[in-house]
Formats: structure tokens, C-alpha cells, sequence
């Protein structure tokens, strides 16, 4: 019993000291990279992304994949992304299943605002229309259409 009291005390100290390594506030001296990150929750997506355009954090895209919520990061204001991340654009869906019609426009919209005009043309048009394939796009290519790079 006594190890398993130590793990569980482990266990919310892990848990501690990582929310507060996600509270803390950034400064625009530090260089936050995204590097190999698959998505999550548009919702609290858009609100660490908020966080990080107040802060005029640095953010740096890099890796091998940038896909779904993580493409978002593109308008965190500060930022610049490496000619070989590969950039995986979808619309929002339920775990891969469609949502409700005006549930897709809604978080289509929460996600394209986070776009340059050009690639929210095309996210809007067409990626977002894409919900079980991911549609990809090279960082020479978010580059070329006006993206800073490293």
C-alpha cells in the first residue's frame, strides 16, 4: 500500500508542475516550437494560441507534421514555420464523424480566422470539406504564399 500512496503523490506532483508549466505566462523573449503535432481540440487550441498572440510569443512550426488544430498556430501572430513540415489541413468533425451543419460552420470559421486570406480561401472552399482524409501542404508552400520561415 505504501507505494502505491508514493505513486498516486507522484502522480499529482507530475500533474501539478505541468499545469503549471502551461500557466505560466510567456514572454516574448522565448521561442515556444511546435514540432510533430497531430491536432487536438480547436476549442482550447484557439485559446493557448490567443495566449501566445498577447504575449507576442515566438513560435517556431518545425518537424515532421503539422496537422489538423495544430495548423492553427499559423496565426499566432509571431511566427515562422520550416519548408519541410508537412502542413495536414481537415474540417472539424466528432472524432472523425461529421457534426451538425451549423456546428461545421462555426468551427470552420473559429479555424480558418487563424489563416492568412489566401489559405483561408482554400481551407473554406475545400480542405474543410475534407473530414477522414488530410489534405497536405509543404511549408515551402505556406512559405511561398507569404509565411516566414526560420
Amino acid at each position: 500500500m505504501p507505494f502505491a500512496k508514493t505513486a498516486l503523490r507522484h502522480l499529482v506532483l507530475a500533474a501539478s508542475l505541468a499545469t503549471a508549466v502551461i500557466a505560466a505566462p510567456a514572454t516574448a523573449q522565448q521561442t515556444l516550437v511546435i514540432g510533430n503535432d497531430r491536432g487536438g481540440l480547436v476549442g482550447q487550441r484557439a485559446q493557448l494560441i490567443e495566449r501566445l498572440k498577447r504575449a507576442g510569443q515566438r513560435v517556431e512550426i518545425r518537424g515532421s507534421v503539422c496537422y489538423s488544430s495544430c495548423t492553427m498556430y499559423l496565426g499566432a501572430g509571431n511566427v515562422c514555420v520550416d519548408p519541410r513540415t508537412s502542413f495536414g489541413f481537415h474540417g472539424p468533425s466528432r472524432s472523425g464523424r461529421p457534426l451538425p451543419a451549423d456546428q461545421f460552420d462555426k468551427w470552420s470559421r473559429i479555424m480558418a480566422q487563424y489563416y492568412s486570406p489566401q489559405l483561408q480561401q482554400w481551407f473554406m472552399t475545400q480542405a474543410r470539406y475534407s473530414i477522414t482524409t488530410v489534405t497536405q501542404i509543404s511549408g515551402r508552400e505556406l512559405i511561398a504564399m507569404g509565411y516566414r520561415t526560420r
